[in-house]
């Protein structure tokens, strides 16, 4: 449970690093999960001759690092969300039990609800993190969810229905991360902070001139840790200039009843206080809630979640 001077430090400062909030167990079955998952993906990707090293003389990380300088996509067939892209009827995505029961364990949720409150919704806006040192990155790498994370305040990357949602972004550990393997830094939300000017470049990112990256506050986190931010808090991350991935999800939690911000995308009930009863529990529901969203979605034009243009004033 969060302190007074905790929460003192979210609400006037806009962000708070919680060490030891994901058990060990949870975290553990995650990486148990997704060895297995990758595992899949490799083998098929090395029967069909997209990569040359036999998967039995590699381990999670060299699979990874192999299929990424194959040129294979590992990040959306292990994501949590489908893609703010078109979406086809066979655009993979990732839930499974070990990444549900961490999303809604009850010690992260007990967190975020002294910050917004008993009831409160998974937002789906969320990812996962697994990002290979800047040295071995295309020289034409601009994906946020690989290379380094432009400055940015998760309000506006969010469709404008969410502005005045009641929303905390929780980014989790999953292995520790330091300042040269490229962890976040943040820069203070001030008492007026306001949404600041966006632009739609590589990465849609705050307009230069409004952040002071000299006065930035890196955020190292053990694994388990979590780092909260309110939805204006300016936050990015630093390259990673270590020898080994980095790897973390970034979820969000909504209070219920308020726009998500990806309202195409589905939500559901991870705690009531209210109503126990309206709480999704299983991790088949919550999978089968993304793929019926990815078959209405494949067939509807496509939905554009970008609200800032790359010709506007301050990104000219």
């Amino acid at each position: 449970m969060l302190t007074h001077e905790q929460i003192s430090q979210f609400e006037t400062q806009g962000y708070l690093v919680v060490p030891n909030v994901i058990p060990e167990d949870i975290l553990a079955r995650v990486i148990a999960e997704y060895n297995e998952l990758l595992g899949r993906l490799y083998d098929k990707w090395f029967a069909e001759e997209k990569v040359n090293t036999p998967p039995d003389d590699l381990d999670f990380w060299e699979k990874l690092l192999t299929a990424y300088q194959a040129g294979c996509d590992y990040f959306q067939p292990l994501d949590i969300s489908l893609p703010g892209d078109r979406i086809t009827n066979d655009t993979p995505f990732h839930i499974g039990p070990a990444v549900f029961e961490m999303m809604t364990a009850p010690p992260l949720l007990d967190v975020v609800e002294q910050l917004i409150g008993p009831e409160l919704t998974s937002n789906p806006i969320q990812h996962v993190r697994l990002k290979p040192p800047a040295q071995k990155l295309a020289s034409d790498e601009v994906r946020a969810h690989i290379t380094a994370t432009d400055w940015h305040q998760d309000r506006a990357v969010a469709l404008e229905s969410a502005d005045q949602t009641q929303m905390v972004t929780v980014w989790i550990a999953v292995n520790d991360a330091t300042i040269e393997n490229g962890c976040l830094q943040v820069q203070p939300k001030t008492e007026d902070q306001s949404i600041l000017p966006h632009c739609a470049r590589t990465q849609t990112g705050i307009a230069d001139g409004f952040i002071d990256e000299a006065g930035a506050i890196p955020l190292p986190v053990k694994a388990g840790g979590v780092i909260l931010f309110h939805p204006l808090t300016p936050h990015a991350s630093l390259p990673n200039k270590a020898d080994a991935f980095r790897w973390s999800f970034d979820i969000r939690f909504s209070a219920t009843g308020q726009p998500t911000g990806r309202d195409h995308f589905p939500d559901y009930v991870v705690r009531s206080r209210v109503n126990p009863e309206a709480e999704l529990r299983d991790w088949r529901a919550c999978r089968s809630q993304w793929e019926l969203a990815r078959a209405r979605l494949a067939a509807q034009p496509h939905i554009d979640i970008h609200r800032w243009r790359s010709d506007s004033p301050y990104c000219a």
